[in-house]
Formats: structure tokens, C-alpha cells, sequence
């Protein structure tokens, strides 16, 4: 089955944000129950669902509507690809428009009577073609180009074709690029990145000083891998900056529960703005009884990190920020080694954290240990101690500390002087619920000469979002506590390391709950 959830997403007319998203039904087994759902927003935080858009009713998806995408051509028209599940369970790529443009709520949507458009060309798996990209345009500005995910072998790849009407294909020579030993591609995405404007330019620039990011939800991992390069439009090529940080071997959007992402343009806004897939860690029957599973991220933007050169910044949209309501704020609280600060804040399981932490500069100079090597998955979380950390917060926790979730930093210095600081999450004592994945999630993150370590989580109930140095690492936990329900959460500050003092300024907003519902049709 296709792992990824975004189909599409965009502001489109003067009503808002326009999401597509695909489901399934958890009382059956048969994979012929996904459709597409959608729903509207006008602030990308507030939604309303909306009927369901496509359903699989065709012989071409006979076995679900899934993954795609929409572009807006320049006459206003709007056309959308996405992958079919044939009733013999062959991967083919599908044509869909709105039914009436006039619809702001693009309620209705015509399926192409030629579908399908595209089917797996030769020496590609019928299962292994998959998740069409939002077109750009071709140099010459009068063909459009999308990328579709693959593999061949255990080489992951992306192709790419080209039309003038979405309806006939022509398939380029090559591959867009492809990295050996990475498996299955799906929820292939490709899109410029300015590195000097904080603004955003269309799907289709390709100018001097942009570079184009290629990102792929590796299927055989379940984790979504980015890379930075330099697309060659004329020989069909993206090359990337550091073969060291390849798709599927380098840098990801996020170190936790998180998949299947995809981005979109906001022309209105001039910004790019990602969504994700936060997928379950409970048991599937847990899941069947509630009648629902997973949920999708709080909304991102990404921008290209100019500090550093080698990686984007995610950070929440501005408009979740209007969910705050009040703050209150914890300045210079003192942590020497191995010390935890309660935080006073009532009713801590909807919250905005922004914390800022000094570690003395003395003590660091003075460490030294020796060939240190860390790693967030498997030392041990927040319990393992070392002379610089780990140090942070800890989140949906009760009174005794029995539940809760240390978000926090662990820095290292070895022999060469050098500060290598990593960014984790702990869920080992998130939940005492017993079938419930504990794992501690992370990775390195870049900590430059002067700044402070510095994080922000949004917590909500059973997820938390984590960020940290300005959105260059980021990790969104999804953990189920059995304590910290109805008023319970609380927030601790902590310092576990052994050799360091540090100092905490923390400001944390309460969160209002969004507004999801559904559409009142007898208003239309």
C-alpha cells in the first residue's frame, strides 16, 4: 500500500486554503476503501471537511484513489494527477478537474474519460510507480515536467516526463536522480529554494541564486530525506551539494513520528509551506475502536538556512500563533548539574514553549572526553549523563515524573576541542499505556559561535513538535500518556549533565484548541 496521505494542497480563490487529503476506512481490510477527502481553511489552522472529492469507482482505481498533486496553470485552470490502484493492483498515474472553477469550494471533480494517463514504462515495477509531482515548467516554458518516485533493483529514483496538455507523456532519458542501496521512493517532492530571499519564487524558477531541494519519503525506512542541489533542466539532472547528505542517507525533514510529507506554494504569501503525516504508536486494534488513525502536522514553512548553507529552516506557520492565549515567562532560572525546576503553568497539555538555555563557557572550555561518540536512538535518553547534557525540557509529565517527555540537547566534546550537540526526544517513560511504541528519537544539530541553545515545541494532548536552533533540526514525538490526562501535564526544566551549569529562560503560551468541523451544507 502507498504510505502517503497529502494529495494536495493550495490556496485556490478568495474562500482560503484549499486540502485534499486521502483515507481509508479502519473497519476493512480491503485497500479499495480509499478516497479522497478534503476540506477548506481559511488560516491554515481552522477547518472545515468537506465531502468526500474522488472515490475509487473506476477500474483504474478500483483499489484506491491515492497520492497526488495539482497545479494551477496561468489561465486559472487547475489540473490534478494522481496515482490509481488498478483492480489487477498496477500503480497508474490518473487526470482529475474540477467539475465547476466557479466553485469555490471546488465541491465536484471530473475524472479524465482517458484515464489513465500514465502507466509503468518498461523495466519498472506495476507496483513501484507512484505519487506525480506539481508540474514545472521546461526551460523553453512550453512543456511541463513532473516527477514521479521509483526504484529499480534497490536504487531509488525519480523520473520524469513531460506534456503540454497532462493528457500524453513523454518520457525524459535518465533519471532525475537516483542513490543506490535507498529502496523504494514515494512522495517524491522537488521544488526551488531561494538562498537569499526570505520570500519563496514559483515551482518553476530556476535562476542564479536558487537551489532546488529534492526530498524523498524512503518507503523501506519511513522517514522523509531531503537533499540540497543544483538541477540541470536541459540533461534532466539534480546534482546534490554533498553526496555525504543524499536523499535517503543524509538529512531528514524530521527524526520522529513523521511521513509522506509534501510542500505547496503559497502565491499569495510568497512561501513554501510543508505538511506531514504523523503516523500512530499504538497497536492497530486500538486503532480500529476509536475509529480513526494518524493525523497530520501542524503547517511548516521553509526557508534556506543562510548560517549555515547546508540545510532549510522549518518552522510553524505565523497563523498558529493566533491560537495562543496567555503567557507566562520563567527568566535566568539557574540548573547546576543533575537538578530539575517545576515550571507553574495550569492545564500544561496545550502549549507554545520557547526555551533559550546558556551552558558556562568555562566549563565547556575546560572538558575534554575522550572519543565520545553519541547517538540520540540508541544512549540511553535523558537518563544517560555526560560532563555537557543532555539538558532541555520535559513535557506531559505528572507531578512524581512517573510519565513525561524530555525534550533536550546532549553536546559532546572530544579531543579536537570541537562541540558536536544533538538534538533528541525521549518517549522511554512518555506512556505506562503497554502497547505503545518507547523509543528516543533525534540527530545532530548545528549550534554556531554565539547562539544559545535555543528550542520550541508545540505540545497538543498526545504530539509534540519540536524545533530547535530556528527549525534546523526538528522532531515531532506522538506519544500517549496515561497519567497526564484532564489537567494533570505539567512542565519541568532539567539538567542531567554531570560537568556544566546552565541557565533557562522559558516562554510558554497556553493553546487554544482549533476549530474542525464539518461544513454546514445547509448554509451553501
Amino acid at each position: 500500500m502507498d504510505g502517503c496521505r497529502l494529495v494536495a494542497l493550495g490556496p485556490l480563490f478568495h474562500k482560503g486554503w484549499y486540502h485534499l487529503f486521502y483515507q481509508y476506512n479502519p473497519y476493512s481490510a480491503v485497500w479499495g476503501n480509499i478516497t479522497w477527502g478534503h476540506a477548506v481553511s481559511k488560516d491554515l489552522i481552522h477547518w472545515l471537511y468537506l465531502p468526500f472529492a474522488m472515490v475509487p469507482d473506476h477500474w483504474y482505481d478500483f483499489n484506491g484513489v491515492w497520492t497526488g498533486s495539482a497545479t494551477i496553470l496561468p489561465d486559472g485552470q487547475i489540473v490534478m494527477l494522481y496515482t490509481g490502484n488498478t483492480v489487477d493492483g498496477v500503480q497508474v498515474q490518473c487526470l482529475a478537474y474540477p467539475a465547476n472553477l466557479s466553485d469555490p469550494l471546488l465541491l465536484d471533480w471530473i475524472k479524465y474519460p482517458g484515464n489513465p494517463v500514465l502507466v509503468p514504462p518498461p523495466g519498472i515495477g506495476v507496483e513501484d510507480f507512484r505519487d506525480p509531482t506539481t508540474a514545472w515548467l521546461s526551460p523553453d516554458r512550453d512543456r511541463w515536467r513532473i516527477t514521479i518516485g521509483s526504484k529499480v533493483n534497490q536504487t531509488g529514483i525519480s523520473i520524469v516526463y513531460e506534456t503540454v496538455d497532462f493528457k500524453s507523456y513523454e518520457l525524459l532519458d535518465g533519471v532525475l536522480h537516483g542513490v543506490p542501496g535507498t529502496g523504494m521512493w514515494e512522495c517524491v517532492d522537488f521544488y526551488p529554494i531561494s538562498m537569499t530571499e526570505a520570500n519563496w519564487r514559483d515551482t518553476s524558477v530556476n535562476i542564479r541564486d536558487i537551489k532546488h531541494v529534492l526530498k524523498a519519503s524512503v518507503k523501506d525506512l519511513t522517514s522523509d530525506y531531503y537533499a540540497l542541489g543544483t538541477y540541470n533542466p536541459f540533461e534532466n539532472k539534480w546534482t546534490p551539494d554533498d553526496q555525504e547528505l543524499d536523499v535517503g542517507i543524509g538529512l531528514r525533514y524530521d527524526y520522529g513520528k513523521y511521513y509522506a510529507s509534501k510542500t505547496f506554494f503559497d502565491q499569495n504569501k510568497k512561501r513554501r509551506i510543508l505538511w506531514g503525516w504523523i503516523k500512530e504508536t499504538d497497536n492497530e486494534a486500538d486503532d480500529i475502536m476509536k475509529g480513526w488513525a494518524s493525523v497530520q502536522s501542524i503547517p511548516r514553512t521553509i526557508v534556506f538556512d543562510k548560517k549555515t548553507g547546508s540545510n532549510i529552516l522549518q518552522w510553524p506557520v505565523t497563523e498558529v500563533e493566533d491560537l495562543r492565549s496567555e503567557v507566562v515567562e520563567f527568566n535566568s532560572v539557574k540548573l547546576g548539574p543533575g537538578s530539575i525546576a517545576p515550571l507553574e503553568v495550569d492545564t500544561a497539555s496545550q502549549l507554545d514553549i520557547v526555551a533559550l538555555f546558556d551552558i558556562d563557557k568555562d566549563a565547556v572550555e575546560e572538558t575534554v572526553e575522550a572519543d565520545v561518540v553519541y547517538n540520540c536512538p540508541t544512549n540511553g535518553g535523558a537518563a544517560n549523563r555526560g560532563k555537557l547534557g543532555p539538558f532541555g525540557i520535559v513535557v506531559l509529565a505528572d507531578e512524581t515524573l512517573s510519565e513525561g517527555t524530555p525534550i533536550y540537547f546532549y553536546a559532546i566534546k572530544g579531543a579536537s576541542g570541537e562541540v558536536e550537540t544533538h538534538f533528541c526526544a525521549d518517549e522511554l517513560r512518555s506512556s505506562k499505556a503497554p502497547e505503545v511504541d518507547r523509543v528516543v528519537y533525534g540527530s545532530k544539530v548545528p549550534v554556531l559561535n554565539g547562539e544559545k541553545y535555543s528550542l520550541r515545541s508545540l505540545v497538543d494532548h498526545s504530539i509534540v513538535e519540536s524545533f530547535a536552533q530556528g527549525g534546523r533540526t526538528v522532531i515531532t514525538s506522538r506519544i500517549y500518556p496515561t497519567k497526564v490526562i484532564n489537567g494533570a501535564s505539567r512542565v519541568f526544566l532539567f539538567n542531567n549533565a554531570t560537568g556544566v551549569n546552565v541557565t533557562a529562560s522559558v516562554k510558554i503560551w497556553k493553546m487554544d484548541s482549533a476549530n474542525i468541523r464539518h461544513f454546514p451544507f445547509d448554509r451553501l
